[in-house]
Order: C-alpha cells, then sequence, then structure tokens
C-alpha cells in the first residue's frame, strides 16, 4: 500500500496508536489484519454490524482501539460503513452474477444461500470475477442452502460460473487446421482454450439462462450504493428447466460468450483431449458409438468447426517456428 494510501488511512485511526514514521512492518500488518477481519464479518439479519467481538468482547471496546470517533460518529458506527458497504457490494456482484440460480431460488433463499456462502468462503481476490469460483463446492458440500433443487442449482451454479471464465479467461494463438498436416496423430496432443468449458447437465438450462440475461441486463461492476438495490433488476420467474442430460460448451468467440449444445460424441471426444489424451486415443473414446453412416467425414467437419472457433491453441511446434521466423 503506497504511503499517501496510508496517511489517509490513518485519519480513522485512534491517535494514541504509533505513528506511520515509528510503525513497524509487523504492526502495520496486524493492523490491516485486525481491519479486515472487522470489515469482512458477516452483518446481522439486519444488515447491522454485529455487537459482539470473535472472542465475546462487545465489538465497540475492540473497535475503540484503533479507530477514532468523530463529532458525528461513534468509533463503531464508523466502522459499521465499512462493514455494511463489504457486504452490500459483494452482494450485488454475486446478484447480477448468479440470475439463474436466484430464478431458481428465489430471493430470500438465494440471499441466505449467498451470505452463508461468502461468509464460508471470504473473498480472497483482488477482484470481484473470482467470488464464486468456490460456489459449486459449497452447494456440493452443504445442499440444505439450494434444498430441494440441489441437482438443478448445481447445474445453473456450474453454468453460472462457466459463463464468467469464458468471458474473462484468456485465449491462446489458435490452431489452423494446416499445423496438423503430415503429423502423427498418435502424437498430437490438441490443448483447448482456457476460457473453454465443457459441461454434462441434468437440465436443459442454457435457453433457461439466456432469457434471464435479457430481462436482468448483462453484468455490471458491483454497486457502490450504500444501500442494497438488487430488487430493481431482479429476473421475471420463468417455468422451470426440464430434466434432461444436457452437453454443453460454453466459450468465447469474438468478445462474446455463447452456449454450443454439444452430441454426446463431440464431448466424450473433446474431453478426452482436454484431459490430455492424443488425437488418436480421443478418437478411440468413439469406438461403439453411432455417429452416422460416415462417422470420418463427420469427425472431420466436427474438427473444422471447432478450429473455426477457435477452440485449440496452436501447438507449441507452431509458436515456436512462427518466433522463429520473427
Amino acid at each position: 500500500m503506497k504511503r499517501s494510501r496510508l496517511i489517509k488511512f490513518s485519519n480513522v485511526l485512534k491517535t494514541n496508536l504509533p505513528t506511520l514514521s515509528r510503525q513497524t512492518a509487523g504492526e502495520f500488518y496486524a493492523l490491516q489484519r485486525l481491519m479486515a477481519a472487522a470489515v469482512m464479518r458477516p452483518l446481522t439479519r439486519g444488515d447491522k454490524m454485529q455487537v459482539k467481538w470473535i472472542d465475546g468482547r462487545p465489538t465497540k471496546i475492540v473497535v475503540n482501539q484503533f479507530i477514532k470517533p468523530n463529532d458525528r460518529l461513534t468509533s463503531f458506527e464508523r466502522l459499521e460503513i465499512y462493514n455494511r458497504q463489504y457486504w452490500f457490494r459483494l452482494r450485488q456482484s454475486f446478484y447480477e452474477d448468479y440470475p439463474g440460480l436466484r430464478a431458481i431460488l428465489g430471493d430470500k433463499k438465494f440471499e441466505r444461500l449467498a451470505d452463508a456462502y461468502l461468509a464460508h468462503y471470504p473473498s480472497q481476490s483482488y477482484t470481484l470475477r473470482n467470488l464464486g469460483s468456490r460456489l459449486v463446492k459449497f452447494i456440493e458440500a452443504a445442499p440444505r442452502w439450494v434444498a430441494p433443487h440441489k441437482a438443478l442449482a448445481l447445474d445453473m451454479a456450474r453454468l453460472e460460473w462457466a459463463h464468467v471464465e469464458a468471458f474473462d479467461d484468456a485465449a491462446q494463438p489458435p490452431l489452423k487446421i494446416e499445423d496438423l498436416a503430415g503429423l502423427d496423430a498418435s502424437k498430437i496432443r490438441l490443448q483447448l482454450q482456457p476460457h473453454l468449458t465443457l459441461l454434462a447437465l441434468k437440465h436443459d438450462i442454457d435457453d433457461f439462462l439466456i432469457e434471464l440475461k435479457k430481462q436482468s441486463g448483462l453484468r455490471s461492476e458491483a454497486s457502490n450504493a450504500v444501500e442494497q438495490n438488487h430488487k430493481t433488476t431482479r429476473p421475471q420467474r420463468s417455468r422451470k428447466p426440464k430434466r434432461q442430460i444436457n452437453y454443453l460448451a460454453v466459450h468465447r468467440h469474438q468478445d462474446l460468450v455463447y452456449y454450443k449444445q454439444l452430441e454426446p460424441g463431440q464431448f466424450r471426444l473433446l474431453s478426452a483431449l482436454q484431459n490430455g489424451a492424443t488425437l488418436d486415443q480421443a478418437c478411440g473414446e468413439l469406438a461403439g458409438l453411432k455417429i452416422s453412416n460416415n462417422p470420418g467425414e463427420t469427425i472431420r467437419q466436427w474438427f473444422t468447426t471447432w478450429a473455426t472457433l477457435g477452440w485449440f491453441c496452436r501447438l507449441k511446434s507452431s509458436r515456436k517456428n512462427t518466433q522463429n521466423k520473427k
């Protein structure tokens, strides 16, 4: 943290704390941890700061040791502003990232899930993009928060997190079909783009989510408003998706996120490649699976489409050759 920001932060500190010029790095880091613990503590049901500290002491006694009051607010009231602002910001981002899950559970149940998840897995990243990275893991471990819709909620959480990754994750230089000419299929290992996620879902939810996003608008940065405003963008209730096996590839193309439905054979082949199989081994996964009357031509068309969409990363040998030419 830059010194100018330290000086600004010192304006809310107790005057009997060591001055910045005498404060050791260890003391400052301890103060940072204390401030973070206070700001990140879950709110009460009334969206207020908790009156008891972690060890059972009154919070105001702890706060008085490192936050000074002013002529309008007590130490507790000053810190409560930061505590509430922190949680309102996280909640708003969570609401905007998960309109599908919210539509399935309803507002109240979704809010309870969000608070429980964020309390169990506090934000550990500088960016709100990573906020839902462990939501699927949380739902699997604590399905009571989404009961009786565990299977549907898990599918939706997976799809909505895949959407975040497709929008934000990196894109490597794409493979060109001619790069494969003359290569031995038993030695080729195709790498899928980092932004592409393969999903085997139990519900037909992609069209459902697309419609919700049209109603709610695209995700924006979390609001800085003190009061919650998520109810103004509540997605409308829709008929819940029907249960059926649904294979999807969630990917980015020309800066837009798409959900592409896959046939079972396509999903099996791409999954094998993603897991490190050679091209020859991946095609072997299709043995015994009815694809078409001309499976060779069908598979060729699959690869042509996927390469056109840029799903495969350029082979490492091709990258080296390009660099050498430069």
